[in-house]
């Protein structure tokens, strides 16, 4: 079905990244609590156990999509050989660890393969017009991975291999839109496009601003590309309604951008009962932000948008807010589970929010027409 076919009838269709493999394999071999025993199969289990029990898979306009298993030339568009082999040589020792944050399994060279081609197929099925919207529930994450290293739980890069894919396989040369809302600033992923116009990197994360680290409002980009890297940090213990005061900004933003294409970073570890994450956000800020930017993406580029999962590691809470995300671009009534019937309004962080947006604000302006 063509984009212009659904879009006479209303009836988008949304495709979704689904393989068991995801859900089975790549146990972190550490017990609770430790950090990395959070990136489980168990995520992706529970999200598919979720969206079964609410029958998501038997509404007709949703698709079940199959990913890819990429090779090894594919991957190195995006990383080094070394990265690349020391990945294989400790899956094939069945073991491994790097640094304190990434664990290795048999499973997970081959797994993090498919996880770039989950993320691929995502992205390409949006732009070959097979559906309108997609969703890749893919494991491991990828947005803190570097060129030459493994980080933060994450493997490869899954989002800048794919655009590199898209650049250098499929002469596909129009603008990018990256919208990252995971927890942590995605300081992988903004590294490879810092200086590259045909790339916008939106991120909106929690911040430290009492230690203080990277992901600051003043890290704008270089060369050709200042200005087409954005921070938007909101304080630790933001509630929804600080998370969305956020979506002002970003509708300016991709306004005058217009781009082709809006790749998002879902990350769902700033849910408040997230092991990992420090703010109070509930499902109604992942559906009100999926609703906004759905009908942003149909204003500008034909409603193109990719969900790439990123983090979230509530085993109850992750399923939850991906469900929020299906409802939203299904265009359908959402309602909370009723454990989120909390209140989190003590905790505003109206004022920071306030002072963070104008001093944002000022330091853009140089660089947007819109922003004043």
């Amino acid at each position: 079905m063509t984009s212009f076919t659904c879009a006479m009838t209303g009836k988008n269709k949304i495709g979704i990244i689904v393989d068991e493999d995801f859900a089975t394999k790549n146990v972190p071999p550490y017990p609770y609590p430790t950090f990395l025993s959070y990136e489980t199969p168990l995520r992706i289990k529970s999200i598919l156990s979720y969206l079964e029990k609410n029958e998501i898979f038997k509404n007709e306009r949703i698709v079940k999509l199959k990913p890819s298993t990429v090779e090894e030339d594919i991957i190195h568009l995006a990383h080094t050989k070394y990265h690349i082999n020391s990945i294989k040589a400790l899956s094939s020792r069945g073991n491994g660890l790097l640094g304190e944050e990434v664990y290795v399994t048999e499973d997970t060279f081959e797994l993090a393969k498919k996880a770039i081609g989950g993320a691929i197929n995502a992205i390409t099925s949006v732009i070959n017009h097979e559906v309108n919207q997609s969703i890749a529930l893919i494991r491991p994450p990828g947005h803190h991975a570097l060129r030459e290293t493994a980080s933060g739980l994450c493997i490869f890069n899954n989002i800048a291999n794919s655009i590199i894919f898209l650049r250098e396989k499929l002469q596909y040369t129009k603008r990018i839109a990256i919208i990252d809302i995971d927890a942590h600033f995605g300081d992988g992923l903004v590294q490879y496009f810092y200086d590259d116009p045909s790339v916008l990197y939106f991120s909106i994360h929690e911040y430290d601003f009492v230690e203080g680290e990277i992901g600051f409002i003043d890290e704008l980009g270089t060369g050709e590309g200042l200005g087409k890297s954005i921070n938007f940090p909101i304080p630790l213990n933001s509630n929804d309604n600080d998370f969305l005061e956020s979506l002002e900004l970003l509708e300016l933003i991709l306004t005058e951008y217009k781009p082709d294409l809006i790749l998002i970073a879902a990350g769902f570890d700033m849910y408040f009962a997230d092991p990992i994450g420090n703010c109070l956000l509930t499902t109604i800020s992942y559906y009100k932000f999926t609703e906004k930017l759905l009908k942003i993406a149909e204003d500008i580029c034909e409603g193109k948008l990719a969900f790439i999962l990123e983090g979230g590691y509530s085993l109850i809470g992750l399923p939850v807010c991906v469900h929020s995300v299906i409802k939203a671009l299904l265009k359908e009534k959402y309602e909370p589970p009723p454990f989120e019937y909390l209140d989190f309004s003590s905790n505003s962080k109206k004022s920071e929010i306030s002072k963070i947006k104008s001093s944002l604000k000022k330091l853009l302006a140089t660089y947007w027409s819109s922003i004043v």
